[in-house]
């Protein structure tokens, strides 16, 4: 059953140009709707399931001789992000209904949405290697064309390519960790690879393993200095910047690093990487979101930072960390994914997002401020018990102070921890009170566009679904702890968590920290004015953007000077650099496999027919490059073609007689056509060097090709198949011919597509020929 949930979105996305061309008194995504939903009822009905220790394993085979299948995997942790995936995805289908205007281009929009959802319900569920490789790299792509899909603006296309670049080659150093782990473990399963972990702790490539792998999670999560992508990102729709960068995409590098846990977890490497890089990214995501302008940058940031308190906690390997994080990441869903669709909402009904022209639309739009207000204050932290991110908060404070000090280089890096985290969720209750405040309070400070007013009841329901989680959830935590957050944490842990969660734990010092943010963030959000000019110092001029442009640059000038140097126009200049490559290639391929062996053992004899007809062949090859007019030359050359289906005659291959016979005779006469109209061959002499170099390199091609046929007739380094195909043409295909048969029957296909190959050329040699008789050609 899982794999039809993930073909499910795909075989929408196939229909939705005809939903969308054939169906225009209804808008597309209605009609699709149903889709989404019905796969987050299917993984709802699994959680009992689930929650009693269960799991689900099903797929179809692949390429089974080489270890690739698509295996689907469903435990706590998988179901806890194909219930993200699918469940905001509904929401956000819906926010989309009433944010795209029908006049949009919504064919497109919802074939990358549904691609992009089949991708990450991929992602997620993927027990093979491969198979996940294959759906990360989808969710790059399709990502792309989402957050490109307003391609008219230079912006989106600068993102767009931005997102892919990053991400796609931090997916392709995924690849190669994950194929070293395969070539270690002796399988392309995630469960078996996980089952064989003191093998891969006892490997020398652990730690490259751990590196590669640990790229292509922090490029999709958008850990620091890989984050650049993330703020550009938002140049796409809301509802896809809702979806992919809150709940989806960029959770792919968290999931895979909370799935891999049980491999690399532990380890003083995976504490080192992944909470010292998950820290930075928490400081510096919430310290540059103080800075933004724009309501979806100041979100971006947000969730940089907060996917940085995320890996965290997956950072400091205890069991009540791998809770705190997969609270955190339900939490973060919910309130982050309302915060977007309410940027969106206010860019929809004012015409603008640039926080400096709002204020004062809490009167105006006191549906969408109550939504702000419920999810900003719980993306701040605020202890109050209908606000579920402080609970996790909470979580992540308490996890900080009791690390286990299992080595030296742990105990020496722990003091430090928790006063990053009470740095960084400062800077996270400024940015949500900035968002809220000078969104929602105040008097407007600049002209709008239109006249502020409250958006309709279609576009306000998803925020509102998804703030009613955040307070029930704040209220009851314990409600989605024993079939959720458990089953999850024990699928990362491999333990069971004993885990309640209550909002009130005493005057604890995670209380303590969770009061000194809550202090200092009010103090400095009230003063941030006066502050604020310490971005002048840091980063001051120094930007990871100006280092991704400069690469970026820099790669199209040395491009373009390399692509100058060879691409000279001469059709002479390019079969030098074809045949020389070709010369050395196959040379050394020659040398280190010890192909250069001759064995005359097994040769038919020749008669003095063939010897005839083979020196006539070589001096009418030899004349053709003496030949002073290329009409002469081609005939010439006609000769050698003609003299190898006489020897395919004397070798008694009539089949191939005939086929040699038909191939040369369409050959030289197509050369004739088309070198009837090139002007006269240039006589002028060239340089001696020129020559020299001509000679050289074809006599090395002709020696080389010699070589080669020689090996091949020689070197015998498997059993030849020309055996079964004498002992089984007539058995398997009914004739005694047996190129027959090969050709007709065990290669039928491959004849088939050379005919059709040879027929579409012709049928585009005979357009070009009768579009140029009609001068429709320059």
């Amino acid at each position: 059953m899982l794999q039809y949930a993930v073909l499910a979105p795909f075989l929408t996305a196939l229909i939705v140009p005809f939903l969308f061309r054939y169906i225009r008194a209804i808008h597309t995504g209605w009609l699709i709707l149903p889709i989404p939903f019905g796969i987050f009822a299917y993984f709802l009905s699994q959680l009992t399931n689930i929650s009693e220790g269960h799991t689900q394993l099903s797929g179809i085979e692949w390429v089974p001789s080489l270890g690739m299948n698509f295996s689907f995997y469903l435990d706590g942790l998988s179901l806890l992000f194909s219930l993200l995936i699918s469940g905001i995805g509904t929401l956000v289908v819906l926010y989309s209904i009433f944010y795209l205007d029908k006049n949009e281009k919504l064919n497109n929009f919802y074939v990358f949405l549904y691609i992009f959802m089949g991708a990450m319900l991929g992602v997620v569920l993927s027990d093979n290697i491969y198979a996940l490789y294959l759906f990360w790299e989808l969710t790059s792509i399709s990502s792309f064309l989402l957050i490109g899909y307003w391609y008219e603006r230079q912006a989106s296309r600068y993102g767009a390519l931005k997102s892919m670049i990053i991400t796609v080659l931090g997916g392709l150093s995924m690849l190669g960790g994950l194929i070293l782990l395969s070539i270690i473990t002796g399988t392309t399963s995630i469960r078996e690879m996980i089952a064989a972990s003191d093998t891969v702790l006892e490997s020398p490539y652990f730690t490259g393993i751990l590196v590669l792998i640990l790229l292509g999670a922090f490029t999709k999560s958008a850990q620091f200095p890989f984050h650049i992508w993330l703020p550009d990102a938002m140049e796409a729709p809301t509802p896809v910047s809702a979806f992919l960068h809150s709940a989806t995409m960029v959770k792919a590098g968290i999931y895979l690093t909370a799935r891999l846990f049980l491999l690399f977890g532990g380890t003083d490497i995976f504490f080192v990487l992944v909470t010292g890089f998950g820290l930075l990214t928490l400081c510096w995501g919430s310290y540059m979101a103080v800075r933004q302008t724009d309501l979806k940058a100041i979100l971006a940031f947000s969730t940089i930072s907060q996917l940085g308190m995320i890996m965290t906690m997956l950072g400091f390997g205890t069991k009540e960390a791998a809770f705190a994080a997969v609270f955190h990441i339900f939490n973060h869903a919910t309130f982050k994914g309302s915060l977007f669709m309410v940027a969106g909402i206010v860019d929809h009904e004012t015409g603008t997002r640039d926080i400096r022209r709002l204020g004062g639309l809490m009167t105006l739009m006191p549906i969408s401020a109550t939504l702000a207000f419920f999810g900003a204050f719980s993306m701040a932290g605020v202890p109050l018990p209908i606000f579920n991110g402080f609970l996790s908060k909470e979580m992540f404070f308490q996890t900080s102070l009791d690390l286990e000090t299992t080595s030296t280089l742990v105990a020496s890096i722990a003091p430090f921890v928790p006063a990053l985290a009470v740095f960084g969720s400062i800077f996270t209750f400024v940015y949500s009170m900035y968002f809220f405040f000078h969104t929602f309070t105040g008097e407007t400070r600049g002209q709008l566009k239109v006249k502020p007013h409250e958006a309709p009841i279609g576009m306000l329901i998803s925020p509102i679904v998804l703030v009613l989680f955040v307070v029930i959830v704040g209220l009851l935590p314990n409600m989605i702890n024993e079939p959720i957050l458990t089953p999850a944490t024990a699928a990362i842990y491999g333990e069971l968590p004993n885990k309640h969660i209550v909002f009130w734990h005493g005057f604890e010092p995670a209380l303590y920290m969770s009061m000194i943010v809550v202090a200092l963030g009010v103090i400095l959000f009230l003063t941030r004015t006066k502050w604020q000019s310490v971005y002048n110092w840091i980063p001051g001029v120094l930007s990871a953007n100006k280092t991704y442009d400069y690469l970026y640059n820099m790669q199209f000038r040395v491009s373009e000077r390399t692509t100058r140097t060879y691409m000279t126009g001469s059709i002479r200049h390019y079969m030098l650099y074809i045949l020389i490559f070709i010369i050395g290639a196959t040379g050394v391929t020659l040398f280190v496999t010890d192909g250069f062996v001759i064995d005359t053992s097994d040769l038919a004899p020749i008669s003095w027919p063939e010897v005839v007809v083979g020196l006539v062949m070589a001096i009418a090859a030899i004349a053709t490059i003496l030949m002073k007019n290329r009409i002469a030359a081609i005939l010439v050359l006609g000769i050698v073609g003609y003299g190898l289906s006489l020897l395919f005659v004397f070798f008694r291959a009539p089949d191939l007689a005939l086929t040699q016979l038909i191939v040369e005779t369409v050959t030289v006469a197509l050369f004739l056509l088309c070198f009837y109209h090139l002007p006269k061959l240039d006589t002028k002499k060239q340089p001696v060097g020129a020559k020299t170099l001509n000679i050289i390199v074809s006599v090395s091609v002709g020696v080389l090709v010699t070589l080669v046929a020689i090996a091949s007739h020689s070197s015998k380094k498997f059993e030849t198949i020309a055996h079964y195909f004498i002992k089984e043409s007539h058995h398997l295909g009914g004739g005694n011919n047996v190129v027959n048969v090969i050709l007709v029957d065990m290669r039928g296909l491959d004849t088939l597509f050379e005919i059709t190959v040879l027929g579409l050329a012709a049928l585009g040699i005979y357009a070009m020929i009768r579009l140029r008789d009609k001068g429709e050609m320059d």
